[in-house]
């Protein structure tokens, strides 16, 4: 249910990830294509869904579902980026679309200070000048600004799977930019809150699969409060490439066990504008 195709930053086309997810004996293949940045923002990226192509990806997925019905379920979706004050999973572009579901996340932080919005797990690079110019080098201010942005993202609502939820620690991991006890309460708020808006917390084994990190988003310890929360789980692979779409999910099956886990969530369609979920035992 989180992919990425030739749309965005994938390697692979629509057709090819449905063939490859059939070979696999997977139920479903859901496409989350990056939402495209709208001009008007002044961000450039050549890793979201350019604007200009947001119905031709929709009609690409909608007739790969009806090539492969009977056979595989196809679903239509997009990871929106939550960007405060400049895009959010309400946005008109996208609801127009209609999508099945959509993926929140947070991979931009905007800087108060006025420095450019940047990626928290992009290039190392990239992430040390926006924590240089946008937080004058303050790792503890950068990661409550992450949190923060979760907490409005999740307030703000409209999406129906909580997308990476520590995606930072891809570059603050081992930095000690909070203290393990100020971490778990941001960590525990933000359970409490996905709680609370009734979503789904995917359970990621992307950096896995590209060897950017050694454990799935979020972490077990994070996990843990999700349980905690009763926020349901499911497995997802953030497949860039078709041969990544069931990547590490033994490792995401063993962290959810050790969570406290003993079901995940299955997604079935949509129904009366609500996401619909089966509840399967591990």
């Amino acid at each position: 249910m989180h992919t990425h195709t030739l749309f965005c930053d994938g390697r692979d086309d629509v057709e090819t990830m449905c063939r490859i997810a059939f070979e696999k004996n997977l139920c479903a293949v859901g496409f989350s294509a990056h939402a495209p940045i709208p001009k008007q923002t002044g961000i450039k990226s050549d890793w979201h869904l350019s604007e200009d192509r947001l119905e031709e990806y929709a009609s690409q997925v909608l007739t790969a579902r009806r090539r492969w019905q009977g056979k595989l379920a196809v679903y239509l979706g997009f990871e929106v980026d939550y960007i405060n004050g400049l895009r959010s999973a309400l946005d008109s572009d996208i609801r127009a679309v209609n999508p099945d579901f959509i993926i929140g996340s947070v991979h931009y932080l905007v800087p108060v200070n006025g420095a450019e919005p940047f990626t928290v797990d992009g290039p190392t690079e990239e992430f040390e000048k926006g924590l240089k110019e946008g937080f004058n080098g303050d790792g503890e201010a950068l990661m409550h600004c992450y949190y923060d942005m979760l907490a409005e993202m999740i307030a703000m609502g409209g999406f129906d799977i909580l997308g990476h939820a520590d995606v930072i620690k891809k570059n603050s991991s081992g930095r000690n930019y909070l203290t393990a006890e100020s971490e778990a309460v941001r960590q525990e708020e933000t359970a409490r809150a996905a709680a609370a808006a009734l979503l789904v917390t995917e359970v990621n084994t992307g950096g896995l699969n590209r060897g950017s990190t050694h454990e799935v988003y979020p972490s077990l310890s994070f996990l843990r409060f999700f349980h905690q929360w009763k926020v349901p789980v499911l497995i997802t692979a953030d497949a860039h490439k078709a041969a990544d779409l069931d990547g590490h999910y033994d490792t995401a099956l063993q962290t959810i066990v050790d969570a406290g886990y003993c079901e995940h969530v299955l997604f079935e369609g949509r129904t009366g504008g609500k996401a619909v979920w089966r509840k399967e035992r591990v």
